[in-house]
Protein backbone atom coordinates (compact mmCIF):
# COMPACT_ATOMS: atom_id res chain seq x y z
CA UNK A 1 0.00 0.00 0.00
CA UNK A 2 1.19 3.54 -0.75
CA UNK A 3 0.25 6.35 1.60
CA UNK A 4 0.70 10.10 1.28
CA UNK A 5 0.69 12.25 4.43
CA UNK A 6 0.02 15.94 3.81
CA UNK A 7 0.61 18.14 6.84
CA UNK A 8 2.24 21.55 7.19
CA UNK A 9 3.18 21.18 10.87
CA UNK A 10 6.53 19.41 11.26
CA UNK A 11 5.73 17.54 14.47
CA UNK A 12 2.23 16.48 13.35
CA UNK A 13 3.62 15.36 9.99
CA UNK A 14 6.27 13.15 11.58
CA UNK A 15 3.87 11.62 14.11
CA UNK A 16 1.33 10.81 11.40
CA UNK A 17 4.03 9.41 9.11
CA UNK A 18 5.24 7.13 11.90
CA UNK A 19 1.68 5.94 12.60
CA UNK A 20 0.80 5.12 8.98
CA UNK A 21 4.16 3.73 7.89
CA UNK A 22 3.31 0.34 9.39
CA UNK A 23 0.70 -0.05 6.61
CA UNK A 24 3.03 0.52 3.70
CA UNK A 25 5.29 2.95 1.90
CA UNK A 26 4.66 6.44 3.23
CA UNK A 27 5.58 9.70 1.51
CA UNK A 28 5.07 13.18 2.91
CA UNK A 29 4.07 16.53 1.49
CA UNK A 30 4.16 19.82 3.38
CA UNK A 31 1.30 21.60 1.61
CA UNK A 32 -1.51 21.19 -0.90
CA UNK A 33 0.56 22.05 -3.97
CA UNK A 34 3.21 19.49 -3.07
CA UNK A 35 0.45 16.91 -2.47
CA UNK A 36 -1.02 17.50 -5.93
CA UNK A 37 2.40 17.15 -7.54
CA UNK A 38 3.16 13.97 -5.56
CA UNK A 39 -0.22 12.49 -6.49
CA UNK A 40 0.30 13.28 -10.18
CA UNK A 41 3.86 11.90 -10.22
CA UNK A 42 2.77 8.71 -8.46
CA UNK A 43 0.24 7.99 -11.24
CA UNK A 44 2.79 8.83 -13.94
CA UNK A 45 5.22 6.38 -12.30
CA UNK A 46 2.55 3.66 -12.22
CA UNK A 47 2.51 3.53 -8.42
CA UNK A 48 -0.51 5.59 -7.29
CA UNK A 49 -1.38 6.32 -3.68
CA UNK A 50 -4.00 4.09 -2.12
CA UNK A 51 -4.54 6.36 0.85
CA UNK A 52 -3.99 10.07 1.51
CA UNK A 53 -4.16 11.77 4.90
CA UNK A 54 -4.74 15.46 4.13
CA UNK A 55 -4.69 18.29 6.66
CA UNK A 56 -7.52 20.74 6.01
CA UNK A 57 -5.86 23.95 7.18
CA UNK A 58 -2.57 24.70 5.46
CA UNK A 59 -1.07 27.89 4.05
CA UNK A 60 -1.33 28.37 0.31
CA UNK A 61 -3.39 25.61 -1.24
CA UNK A 62 -5.43 24.23 1.65
CA UNK A 63 -6.52 20.63 2.02
CA UNK A 64 -10.01 21.14 0.60
CA UNK A 65 -8.67 22.71 -2.59
CA UNK A 66 -5.97 20.05 -2.92
CA UNK A 67 -8.59 17.28 -2.68
CA UNK A 68 -10.75 18.97 -5.32
CA UNK A 69 -7.77 19.16 -7.66
CA UNK A 70 -6.72 15.57 -6.96
CA UNK A 71 -10.25 14.38 -7.73
CA UNK A 72 -10.18 16.44 -10.96
CA UNK A 73 -6.90 14.73 -11.95
CA UNK A 74 -8.51 11.35 -11.30
CA UNK A 75 -11.48 12.29 -13.47
CA UNK A 76 -9.15 13.40 -16.29
CA UNK A 77 -7.46 9.99 -16.12
CA UNK A 78 -10.75 8.08 -16.02
CA UNK A 79 -10.08 6.91 -12.47
CA UNK A 80 -13.24 6.28 -10.48
CA UNK A 81 -14.86 4.05 -7.92
CA UNK A 82 -12.53 1.62 -6.19
CA UNK A 83 -9.52 2.93 -8.12
CA UNK A 84 -9.83 6.39 -6.53
CA UNK A 85 -7.46 7.22 -3.71
CA UNK A 86 -9.07 7.05 -0.29
CA UNK A 87 -8.67 10.53 1.19
CA UNK A 88 -8.93 11.07 4.93
CA UNK A 89 -9.07 14.71 5.98
CA UNK A 90 -7.29 15.51 9.22
CA UNK A 91 -8.38 18.48 11.25
CA UNK A 92 -8.06 20.12 14.62
CA UNK A 93 -11.41 21.73 13.91
CA UNK A 94 -14.69 20.42 15.19
CA UNK A 95 -16.38 22.76 12.72
CA UNK A 96 -19.27 20.89 11.05
CA UNK A 97 -19.25 23.30 8.07
CA UNK A 98 -15.63 22.44 7.24
CA UNK A 99 -16.29 18.71 7.55
CA UNK A 100 -19.40 19.07 5.35
CA UNK A 101 -17.31 20.86 2.70
CA UNK A 102 -14.67 18.12 2.81
CA UNK A 103 -17.29 15.46 2.04
CA UNK A 104 -19.80 17.13 -0.23
CA UNK A 105 -17.67 19.58 -2.14
CA UNK A 106 -14.20 18.17 -1.80
CA UNK A 107 -14.64 14.47 -2.38
CA UNK A 108 -13.03 13.27 0.85
CA UNK A 109 -13.62 9.68 1.92
CA UNK A 110 -13.66 10.45 5.66
CA UNK A 111 -12.06 12.62 8.32
CA UNK A 112 -10.21 12.32 11.62
CA UNK A 113 -10.09 14.94 14.36
CA UNK A 114 -6.69 15.58 15.91
CA UNK A 115 -5.00 14.38 18.03
CA UNK A 116 -4.55 11.37 15.78
CA UNK A 117 -3.89 8.05 17.45
CA UNK A 118 -2.82 4.61 16.27
CA UNK A 119 -6.38 3.39 16.90
CA UNK A 120 -7.91 6.16 14.75
CA UNK A 121 -5.49 5.36 11.92
CA UNK A 122 -6.26 1.64 12.08
CA UNK A 123 -10.00 2.35 12.04
CA UNK A 124 -9.68 4.59 8.95
CA UNK A 125 -7.49 2.12 7.05
CA UNK A 126 -9.97 -0.64 7.86
CA UNK A 127 -12.98 1.54 6.94
CA UNK A 128 -11.34 2.32 3.60
CA UNK A 129 -11.18 -1.43 2.93
CA UNK A 130 -7.41 -1.46 2.70
CA UNK A 131 -6.92 -3.97 5.54
CA UNK A 132 -9.13 -6.59 7.21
Amino acid sequence: MRVLVVEDDFLSRNILRDLVSEYGICDIAVDGEEAIMAFDLAWEDGAPYDLIFMDIQMPGTNGLEAVRRIRALETERGINGEREAKIVMTTALGDPKTVFEAYNQGGATSYVVKPITREKIAAEVRRAGLID
